[in-house]
């Protein structure tokens, strides 16, 4: 489960690094909800974008909330994934 988990935050994280620029300029300081390397909804606040994503992978419990910013921040393995 750990390694399935890491695996989802990367592929997450690697596809928001390589969308960045667009994004920037249709979403920027808005909240993207991701599962497996693609964004399913731009949100604000990033509660609902928690909310949202508790909703609809309660089952594997893995998804990614990143901040559409100029420089992505990457704070580690828990800041990604749920659970």
């Amino acid at each position: 489960m750990a390694t399935e988990t890491k695996d989802q935050v990367k592929r997450n994280y690697d596809a928001f690094v390589a969308k960045l620029p667009a994004l920037l300029r249709s979403n920027a300081g808005k909240f993207a909800l991701m599962r497996d390397g693609e964004i399913v909804e731009f949100f604000d606040p990033a509660r609902d974008a928690y909310s949202t994503g508790l909703r609809l992978f309660k089952e594997e419990g893995q998804f990614s909330i990143q901040e559409v910013v100029e420089a992505p921040v990457d704070l580690g393995f828990y800041s990604h994934a749920v659970p």
